[in-house]
Parts: structure tokens; sequence; C-alpha cells
């Protein structure tokens, strides 16, 4: 019913674009931005290091094929990391704020 969508960004100023189009859009109620994120990854067959910001979206299950999508469109990197994840509980208050938010889940 509600999905929490991670995607790392190479920087807080992406990382906002990004949160914005979501949220003007109301794929998502909620975008924290993590700063500080060392990733360290394999790409074209060596391994990579960067330092990164990381999304926390927070939307319903019916948007998350959206809320990829417009990840997608805005993002810079060639393959982003966008992982949508089951949320299994939450606070009721919280989980229909973010389905009033959105549009319903």
């Amino acid at each position: 019913m509600y999905k929490v969508v991670l995607v790392t960004c190479s920087s807080t100023a992406e990382g906002e674009k990004i949160a914005q189009s979501l949220l003007k859009k109301r794929l998502a109620a909620c975008v924290s931005i993590i700063p500080g994120v060392k990733s360290l990854y394999w790409w074209r067959g060596k391994i990579e290091r960067s330092s990164e910001v990381l999304l926390i979206a927070k939307t319903s299950s019916k948007l998350v094929d959206s809320v990829i999508k417009e990840v997608k469109r805005e993002h810079s990197y060639e393959n982003p990391e966008i992982i949508a994840l089951d949320v299994s509980k939450g606070s009721e208050d919280y989980l229909k704020w973010i389905a009033d938010t959105v549009g319903g889940a």
C-alpha cells in the first residue's frame, strides 16, 4: 500500500531538484535528503567511489512506476539507483497523511 523509494544523487542540488519535482507532481508526500553518503560500487568493470546524497521518498504503491519514470527523467546518472521498499507498518496518522497528500493509496 505504501512504499519508501531510495535514490542516490550526485549532489544536494540534484537531490533537491528531484525532490521538488516529485513533490510538485504529488508523486511523493515527503522526500528526505541525507547528505554525506559514501558509495562504493561496481561500474564498467571496476570499483568506483562517490560522495552522494540519499533521497528517501514516501509514496503510495500505485505511484512507484511514476516515481521511477520521473527520477530517471530528472537524474544525471546513466543508471540511477532507484529502489522501492514495502512499508509493512507505520503510524496510521502518518500513513493516512501520505495517502491524503498523494491522492490516496
